[in-house]
């Protein structure tokens, strides 16, 4: 497809792993689908191609079809087909024009799957629209806002953050599995499984595109790089910087891509509040969201001294108990920023963190505090081996 292939010489690319936007973002805004977010993307991969040219004129030879690569500069009326595509206006997962074009040479688009892919996506979207409508039927947010709400006992008031998340979240649940089915109908983002494709960002194995309509269609595809949510992940994961990678994944690819790695700090607690600042910027002006997303690198800091400093320490038995009191932070931490996200306004939010007592924060620095006097790891030095030890989804799924 369009360059993609796999074989014995290919390889994987390997991109920054920390991705970045909080779990929630304003109804109009499922991805930077937006002339802004594709042409920073496209004029990207318009630097690689020129950055490879120029490698290939001082050697002196010609390489192969490289990973991802464009083919050609595209033109004026290319640029503005891809930034007007309708995929993009009408669905909103962010996509490159790499993915873009390959999807328009797919050379035996018939052989592509969308009805099971498409079904077997959309199924869980009713459930979680009825959920959302009970939700917020019974836990109005405008309840919040009211001076009567405020005279309810602190367990009342901290209890209520809960049920306005859990239907915030199952209504972009909803909006993001319409979006992935519009695209899987179009048959736009389909790769096969081969070429190990990820959200936003497309093939990471090279794989050669088929011949001839037979062995098209004998390939087994998916449409990983149009995958925007994974609510179970997003729901089950462990910790807050493994619950943003879930949520709104074509845009974490995007901001840990063209922000997080162009960030002028070097500490991980630094370049994720760099990231988070441009993302509330790119959000809104609502004071709401930069509450919340400023909160999110405490956090990211908390957890990250916290978990080096102790988690190592325990048994398999207190690493498990560990696991499960970390999940539920996590959860209260992603409802306590939510709100600062539905409240928009300064003073409302404030007036709700104030109501209970800033509780996450104040967590937050004891947690920070405690990783410090016990010697923690900075975030950015962590061992991948403690993620690859940490209770993933599929053993909460077993408990």
């Amino acid at each position: 497809m369009g360059g993609s292939s796999c074989g014995p010489g290919a390889h994987l690319v390997h991109l920054w792993p920390p991705h970045f936007a909080f779990p929630g973002h304003h109804p109009g805004d499922l991805g930077p689908h937006s002339g802004p977010a594709l042409l920073v993307s496209l004029a990207s991969e318009v630097q690689d191609l020129h950055l490879a040219q120029r490698k290939e004129m001082a050697s002196g030879f010609s390489k192969g079809p490289t990973l991802g690569l464009l083919p050609d500069v595209p033109s004026l009326m290319e640029t503005l087909s891809y930034s007007y595509c309708y995929v993009g206006i009408m669905t909103g997962p962010f996509f490159r024009y790499r993915t873009y074009l390959d999807w328009l040479e797919q050379p035996f688009p018939g052989a592509v799957p969308s009805l099971r892919p498409l079904l077997r996506r959309a199924w869980p979207a009713p459930l979680f629209g009825l959920l959302f409508l009970l939700s917020s039927h019974l836990f109005p947010l405008e309840a919040v806002r009211e001076d009567a709400f405020y005279a309810r006992p602190l367990p009342a008031r901290l209890f209520y953050m809960i049920p306005v998340f859990f239907a915030f979240r199952m209504r972009f649940y909803v909006a993001w599995i319409a979006a992935e089915c519009g695209c899987i109908a179009a048959g736009f983002g389909a790769y096969p499984v081969a070429a190990k494709a990820r959200a936003g960002g497309g093939p990471t194995l090279q794989c050669p595109p088929p011949s001839s309509p037979e062995k098209a269609a004998s390939l087994e595809y998916d449409y990983e790089t149009i995958r925007n949510i994974d609510c179970y992940s997003t729901d089950f994961c462990v910790r807050v910087r493994d619950g943003m990678r879930y949520w709104n994944m074509t845009v974490q690819w995007w901001l840990a891509q063209y922000i997080y790695k162009n960030a002028p700090f070097r500490s991980y607690v630094l370049r994720s509040a760099w990231t988070m600042l441009l993302s509330a910027y790119w959000h809104g002006l609502h004071p709401g969201y930069y509450l919340s997303f400023l909160t999110i690198p405490l956090c990211l800091a908390a957890e990250g001294r916290l978990e080096s400093a102790l988690r190592g320490r325990l048994s398999p038995g207190g690493q498990k108990a560990w696991d499960w009191v970390h999940w539920f932070l996590k959860m209260r931490a992603y409802d306590y920023m939510c709100m600062g996200f539905v409240l928009l306004s300064m003073s409302d939010t404030l007036r709700y963190w104030a109501s209970i007592y800033y509780c996450i924060h104040l967590l937050a620095l004891v947690a920070l505090g405690l990783g410090l006097a016990l010697g923690g790891g900075s975030p950015s030095r962590r061992k991948t081996a403690s993620q690859a030890t940490s209770l993933a989804p599929e053993k909460l799924r077993e408990e």
